[in-house]
């Protein structure tokens, strides 16, 4: 089973058991309502013996796996928390339309090349580099004098 992590713009939010779940970012962007997904954010939530058994036995509804428990250095339980934060949508602004530019009389006239550019060989690649001619001889084997 993968990972499903909750939605919210807290973690607050995000803990509660009624939150929605999602394993992928377009999932999530999907069930946000509204709200655009910033990041799949982990924080992590300093708690007591008790609470960090509360929180991993809670069932939290569609989320599972976003809850993973560690200890610091004086063997403290500290539960780190993926999820899926939430902000909200910026109004994307509207560009203005561009006035069209006259189409040109002649279909050829926005042709900026000519037949002298391809005749006179500037496209061709430039002189091939010298290849020393001994060059495996870098990579000759040594004779056996038996």
């Amino acid at each position: 089973m993968s990972h499903a992590y909750p939605l919210g713009q807290t973690l607050q939010d995000a803990l509660k058991p009624e939150a929605k779940a999602a394993r992928t970012i377009a999932e999530a962007e999907a069930m946000a309502d509204g709200f655009r997904v910033a990041e799949l954010a982990i924080d992590w939530v300093n708690v007591s013996e008790s609470e960090a058994e509360a929180m991993l036995a809670a069932d939290s509804g569609d989320a599972h796996g976003h809850l993973q428990r560690y200890e610091d250095e004086a063997g403290h339980p500290v539960i780190a928390v993926s999820w899926w934060r939430l902000e909200a949508a910026k109004p994307v602004p509207k560009r203005k339309a561009k006035a069209k530019e006259p189409e040109p009389a002649e279909a050829e006239a926005s042709d900026h090349t000519d037949d002298l550019y391809f005749r006179r060989g500037r496209t061709k690649p430039s002189r091939r580099r010298y290849v020393d001619p001994r060059q495996l001889d870098l990579f000759r084997q040594s004779k056996d004098k038996s």
